[in-house]
This record gives structure tokens, sequence and C-alpha cells, in this order.
């Protein structure tokens, strides 16, 4: 008699509760990127932060959206992906800007430092275009990340829709999506580990990563989402202490600073 004279405060408790957790799913994971993105602003200096972790999670979440169409997911599983493709988007935005303006500031300083009277020449155009993989995903227009993403799309959708009626298709595209996104922080792992250093990464930022990947692999598991979320919740959590490690790690025993290593417009963010 009590449990049921108490039905109207735990039915919309319960359902207060799951509006929650279904927000936190879709806006819980652009959060990591708000001080990284803020630190970028500050410094103008974007070289502690991967780009490569922005094509990671647009690779992940577009193929995540052609899987919803062949095997139907929770929907705030679904608009997570469609706020973190414009998340992704928005760094590389800001991110490219600030690197091809720290490069004039570059090169402008090298010709007054030469005392030349000679015409400063701006760097070659680095286009998508162009085809140039040892430029790939270092472009000097923002626009040529938006062409490869939506060349990307427009192929990876057209082979879905050929084979939406597979299920062995449906089910490999659903791995690949979340394996892709399982790699997230290996960019950013490679990178710390080739400087030795996590200088211009923001702490905060991978605290926040492994924060939101728990509550994320514990969601999939308590919502009997598809299999393949589970595994990649799991792997990105031990890849974000792995990052957490480089950071302890090198902060104790931190490299000796080469001079002629010395970027010119390096801060330190968090």
């Amino acid at each position: 008699m009590d449990a049921e004279g108490l039905d109207w405060l735990l039915v919309p408790l319960h359902q207060l509760v799951s509006w929650g957790a279904a927000g936190a799913m879709v806006f819980g994971g652009v959060v990591p990127y708000i001080p990284q993105y803020r630190d970028i602003r500050r410094t103008q200096n974007a070289e502690g932060f991967s780009p490569y972790v922005c094509l990671v999670l647009l690779v992940a979440n577009i193929l995540r959206i052609l899987f919803w169409f062949g095997r139907h997911f929770e929907s705030p599983l679904l608009w997570q992906s469609i706020i973190m493709i414009l998340t992704m988007l928005v760094m590389l935005k800001l991110c490219t800007e600030v690197r091809v303006a720290n490069e004039l500031n570059i090169k402008r300083r090298i010709f007054a430092a030469a005392d030349k009277d000679e015409e400063i020449k701006v760097a070659p155009r680095r286009s998508y275009l162009d085809f140039d993989p040892h430029h790939f995903w270092h472009w000097s227009s923002f626009a040529d990340y938006v062409q490869c993403v939506l060349a990307f799309t427009g192929v990876a959708g057209y082979v879905t829709y050929l084979s939406i009626d597979s299920s062995l298709f449906v089910e490999t595209l659903g791995f690949l999506a979340v394996l892709t996104e399982a790699m997230l922080g290996v960019p950013q792992l490679y990178r710390n580990h080739c400087h030795q250093s996590t200088e211009g990464m923001s702490i905060q930022m991978v605290l926040m990563w492994a924060s939101g990947d728990t509550f994320k692999t514990a969601y999939f598991l308590l919502n009997g989402a598809p299999l393949q979320f589970s595994v990649c919740g799991l792997l990105q959590v031990l890849v974000d202490l792995a990052i957490l490690a480089q950071a302890y790690t090198f902060a104790r025993h931190p490299p000796k600073p080469a001079p002629h290593m010395a970027h010119p417009t390096s801060a330190k963010a968090l």
C-alpha cells in the first residue's frame, strides 16, 4: 500500500532521471572540448591538440548515423552523433584559423630578423583537392575539411544504401563505427609519446573524457545497447587512462627542452 501511495512521486522521478541521463548522453560528449576550445582561443596556439581527434570522431559518428538506418538504436545516441559532428567542425575551424595565422606570423618574424626588404611570401595553400597524402588533414582552409567530410559522407551513404538489406554489412558498419570511436584518444596518445610531453593538452579535457566514457559505458550496459557500443566504451576508458598516465609520468620526469625546438607561440594550457 505504501509503495502504491508513492507511485505519484516515484514515476515522475524515474522519468526525470531518464530524461537527465538522455540529456547527458546527447550533450555530455561535447563538454570535454569546451576547456580545450577556450585554451586555444586564449593562447592562439593549437599545437597541443591533435586535429586527428576531430577526424576520428567525424568518421565514427558519420558511420554511427548510417548504422542507425540499418539497425535503430536509442534516439539520444543518434542525436549525440549529430551534436558531436557539429562540435568537431567548430573545433576544426578554430584550429585551422589559429594554425594558418601562426604560420604567417612566423614567416613575418623570419623576414624581420633577416632584415631583408623582400616581400613576404605566403606559404603555399594546401588544399583537399591536391590529393597530397603528406598534407592530409592539414589543409589551409576550413572549407577543405568540409568538402572532405561531405565526400566521405556521400560515398559511405551510397554504399550503405546499396547494402542496407545485408545484416552482415549493417553489423560490420556498426562495429567499424564504434571501433573508430574507441580509437578517439589514440592520436593524442601518439602525439604525447612523440613529443614526450603533454604541453598544450588540456588535462581537464582528458579527465572529462574519462568520466564521460565511464558514464557512457554504464549507460550502454544498463540500457541494453548493441554490444558494439559497450566494447567501444570500455576501450575508450582504457585509452583515457593511458593518456592520464602519460600526463602524470611526463609531469614527474619532464624532458629537457632543446633551445632550437622552442615554438615561438607556444603556451602551456592546463
